[in-house]
């Protein structure tokens, strides 16, 4: 199976992607070049982090039958100083919200999602420390 995109330069640093059929403007800050007409490149490797996991765990729960009043996730990625600028550190902050939520299940979505089922944790793993934090707020 293989995947691809489509970049399309726009002018200056500005490029149009196409994703499975949806387009999306990056660019570069105005410091480099750009006109910051959309985000930079290298922030959706955290997006797709982030989705990917968090698409695997309300999956998960749901056929666990736990049921959740809110959910997110956020991804924060350390940078290196030196260039090649590459993430050497990324952490999930899963945080669940609902009522008497079982941490047994949710720590067990969780760690089938990264364990098992998100690829995009699998190739982030390779490359750099991967860690995380669950957080529970009772409704």
């Amino acid at each position: 199976m293989k995947e691809s995109i489509e970049a399309k330069w726009l002018k200056k640093m500005a490029f149009e992607v196409e994703v499975a059929g949806h387009k999306i403007i990056i660019d570069a800050k105005e410091n480099v070049g750009g006109e910051d007409k959309g985000p930079q490149p290298k922030p959706f490797m955290l997006v797709a982090l982030g989705g990917c996991t968090a698409m695997d765990v309300v999956s998960i729960l749901a056929k666990m039958r736990v049921e959740l009043d809110d959910f997110k996730v956020r991804v924060e990625g350390d940078l290196t100083e030196e260039h090649p600028k590459h993430f050497h550190k990324m952490k999930v902050i899963y945080e669940f919200t609902g009522k008497n939520l079982p941490m047994d299940k949710i720590q067990k979505a969780v760690n089938l999602s990264e364990e098992r089922y998100c690829g995009v944790s699998a190739s982030y793993r390779e490359a750099m420390e991967l860690t995380s934090e669950i957080i529970i707020h009772e409704s």
